[in-house]
């Protein structure tokens, strides 16, 4: 982890450069922060970025771009206000009806946009749900992908006005970090109000500098590290911190730089190779934060298990357990599990836990209900309880993943 007043040697910034230089897909991640204003959403911002992401698709042959655009709550509320009508704060029946007023607004304004560039588009909204059914998810995959392959820049939401809390990515940097999955993206770039990730929580040290780049997300100690949610949006930097980590773990690096800066996309893809160890104009004038990618990616599989869903309770381990799992690649087995939380069935998502810290994520063999019966126990004396009909692991290993972004 580096701030900018360390510097960044040449072998990195080319390695940035040569990534920016070479993605052929890219994800960007637009905030209501950016969007709106205290009279809704900002036409003439986006217009500008519309204009901004048709010179950085043209730029390369066969670039392609997905916009994930938050900006439909604040929209409709806007409307809502300026009808006349009473706009409720908070509540999500509140947050859906603004959502469904002002959906069509925000696609409105983004297509007239692109379009005076020659660029179609097409409207997506998505809930969780859609990405943890595997057959909806390859169904979004072949149309995203049919999408690209024809030209046309979809831009995708979070489908407000149907989703429930269990169903909820929570807020679109998450949904964004799963479309880098789905679309094979190289590259993911997230526009936000803040110029980049502080070195440390604003609220305690408002002179903490930007960190221009950040090696490892998964060591972020973002309790620390982050401050609150923003008041337009739903995420804050702990969110996109997560996006990032999330899309590291599967080789794809992260951008996190301020949306309203001059020219910030056109700047950060004519990044020039550093030579002779100068800065490349495109820190000095935009900040911003590079998050690099894992060396060794996950599995899009696993990644897929991982991320699915929201974790529907907490396996607790022993210490035994998890040198098992952290140092030789263990599965997790009933007698390595001595609590169990929360109320899951079979197949469910889960939390495993030592010691107050996460380990992991994986997919458990058995419900809340049988795992609390056959927790501690040795196969055979679990054997004795179920009968032949068990399986020997709590979570497999191939369904398990380590250093989860949750």
């Amino acid at each position: 982890m580096t701030t900018r007043g360390t510097g960044l040697n040449a072998d990195r910034r080319r390695e940035r450069a040569l990534a920016l230089a070479h993605a052929r897909t890219v994800v960007i991640k637009v905030g209501s922060a950016v969007l709106s204003n205290s009279q809704g959403l900002d036409t003439d911002v986006m217009a500008e970025l519309a204009r901004q992401m048709a010179v950085v698709r043209n730029a390369a042959a066969g670039r392609r771009l997905v916009l994930v655009s938050s900006g439909a709550v604040a929209a409709g509320r806007a409307v809502l206000a300026a009808n006349g009508q009473k706009v409720e704060a908070a509540g999500l029946a509140a947050r859906q009806a603004a959502a469904a007023v002002g959906q069509g607004r925000l696609i409105r304004v983004w297509e007239d946009s692109f379009a005076v560039h020659g660029i179609s588009t097409a409207q997506m909204l998505l809930t969780r749900d859609d990405l943890r059914a595997r057959a909806r998810f390859l169904n979004i995959r072949n149309t995203v992908a049919a999408l690209l392959h024809a030209g046309v820049l979809p831009i995708v939401n979070e489908n407000d006005t149907v989703s429930v809390s269990g169903l909820k990515f929570g807020d679109n940097d998450c949904l964004a970090s799963l479309l880098v999955n789905l679309a094979d993206a190289d590259i993911f770039i997230n526009l936000t109000s803040a110029p980049g990730v502080l070195a440390a929580d604003p609220r305690r040290t408002p002179d903490a500098p930007v960190m221009e780049y950040i090696d490892d997300a998964a060591a972020l100690d973002l309790k620390q590290l982050c401050g609150g949610k923003t008041e337009a949006g739903s995420g804050g930097m702990y969110s996109k911190l997560l996006a990032a980590g999330r899309a590291a773990q599967i080789g794809v690096p992260t951008l996190i730089v301020q949306g309203r800066a001059p020219d910030v996309l056109i700047r950060a893809f004519d990044l020039e190779l550093a030579g002779d160890g100068d800065a490349p104009t495109f820190f000095d004038a935009c900040q911003g934060t590079w998050v690099f990618p894992a060396r060794q990616a996950i599995p899009h599989r696993k990644f897929w298990i991982a991320y699915q869903s929201e974790p529907a309770g907490d396996v607790l381990v022993d210490a035994g357990a998890a040198n098992a799992l952290l140092r030789t690649g263990g599965s997790l087995l009933p007698g390595g599990v001595h609590a169990v939380e929360g109320s899951f069935q079979k197949g469910a998502l889960v939390r495993v836990i030592h010691e107050g810290q996460t380990l992991g994520v994986g997919l458990s063999n058995y419900s809340a209900a049988y795992l609390k019966k056959i927790m501690g126990l040795k196969r055979h004396e679990v054997a004795a309880i179920l009968g032949d009909a068990h399986y020997p692991e709590v979570i497999h290993r191939d369904n398990l993943l380590l250093d989860a972004a949750v």
